[in-house]
């Protein structure tokens, strides 16, 4: 080839590179203001590091080492903070890593109990509840403070605290008790236990308050709880309400294994993943009643609806897929091939980019979800386990 012909195979191939780049990507992805940030958070249980991903820019930003076993985290809805349960070594307590997500760099550590396993933030960003496994108990964190200020007995290894949106019960599910502990807040008392729910393993509070729902995981039952509240006078097409104690409301049969719940962020249905009926099952929470259970891959451990409700995304944890399930067309939309192992999920803040956490292959697989297609994969550390994500902008 002449060094003509060459200047214009290589100018052609860098115009071509430029119009990828340039000309394809802005029709294609969200654009942000400068100052934007936005930032996913992946602990990795084997390495003992959180893997920082650049959600603008799509990429690793860096491995950020917290301690031992990170199993959990979770984001600051008022602070530009990220919060990591370390659970710690065997027989020894664990600590919560205070992350700055403008410096991706860890500025606190707060001392927890025997093998936490679990966080959830007040909506106030004020206060984290942390469920301790190996002590039984769920930790009070003072955020601002950076200290616990309350330890608060549970049933036999709890993992999931939750925190209802009004504040007024904390919802727990204690796997080895086989039952749910409702905690008041306020007092920090516990005001009622359910027995009879076999491996309790996940929960979700109804957007008002009212009912908590509870998978069974060593089972085959969602336990449905109808939640205490006051006597509220009548207003203005709005019917008087008569106080109610917390009680059992039903035990509501679904695949085998229910091990965790998702719910549409409109309040309405909810979604249980049942792990060893390869299958999901859909309850309508105002009745009470599951309407559907549907095959969804190998191994379903984790799903997530879509910010407008119309896509239900399983990670299928003993497969290579993510299968995706249209809600309002009640069937299976397809299947996007990830790493191995998908067992944690995260949508990025527009929507745009799902995250889907790899256990077994160590990496994070990237999906556009408006072509439904794999973007990307990007490398975690060893053994990823959770996912969340954080927003914001620069001042």
């Amino acid at each position: 080839m002449t060094s003509a012909r060459k200047n214009s195979a290589c100018l052609l191939a860098g115009l071509l590179l430029a119009f990828t780049v340039t000309g394809c990507r802005p029709h294609d992805f969200p654009t942000y203001p400068a100052n934007y940030r936005e930032y996913a958070y992946v602990t990795n249980g084997g390495s003992g590091t959180v893997s920082i991903y650049d959600v603008v820019n799509v990429r690793l930003d860096r491995e950020l080492p917290t301690g031992a076993n990170p199993i959990a985290v979770a984001a600051s809805p008022t602070r530009n903070e990220v919060y990591v349960v370390n659970s710690g070594p065997a027989n020894a307590d664990g600590w919560l890593s205070v992350i700055d997500a403008q410096k991706n760099a860890v500025i606190g550590s707060i001392a927890l109990h025997r093998q936490p396993v679990s966080i959830d933030v007040a909506p106030d960003g004020l206060t984290a509840y942390i469920a301790n496994q190996g002590s039984n108990s769920v930790s009070v964190i003072d955020l601002a403070a950076r200290r616990e200020v309350a330890r608060i007995g549970a049933g036999e290894q709890p993992v999931v605290a939750r925190l209802s949106p009004d504040g007024k019960t904390l919802v727990v599910a204690n796997r080895g008790g086989n039952s749910v502990s409702l905690i008041d807040p306020a007092t920090r008392a516990v005001r009622a236990v359910f027995p009879g729910c076999p491996g309790a393993s996940d929960a979700v509070i109804l957007p008002n308050s009212d009912k908590a729902f509870v998978a069974c995981g060593a089972g085959h039952q969602v336990m449905t709880v109808a939640l205490a509240h006051a006597a509220q006078p009548a207003k203005e097409n709005v019917p008087a309400l008569a106080a109610a104690a917390d009680r059992l409301e039903s035990l509501l049969d679904v695949g085998r294994a229910p091990v965790q719940l998702a719910l549409k962020p409109d309040g309405g249905e909810i979604f249980s993943s049942n792990l060893s009926s390869d299958s999901v099952s859909e309850i309508y929470n105002s009745t009470d009643e599951v309407g559907n259970t549907f095959m969804i891959g190998d191994g379903p451990s984790r799903g997530l609806v879509s910010a407008d409700n119309s896509v239900l995304y399983v990670a299928n944890s003993r497969s290579q897929y993510v299968t995706l399930y249209g809600i309002d067309e009640g069937k299976r939309l397809g299947s996007v091939k990830v790493g191995d192992g998908p067992t944690a999920l995260a949508l990025s803040n527009s929507g745009f980019l799902l995250f889907a956490v790899d256990q077994r292959s160590g990496d994070v697989a990237v999906i556009r979800t408006k072509i439904r297609v794999l973007f990307t994969l990007l490398p975690a550390g060893k053994s990823p386990n959770a996912i969340a994500i954080k927003a914001f902008n620069v001042q």
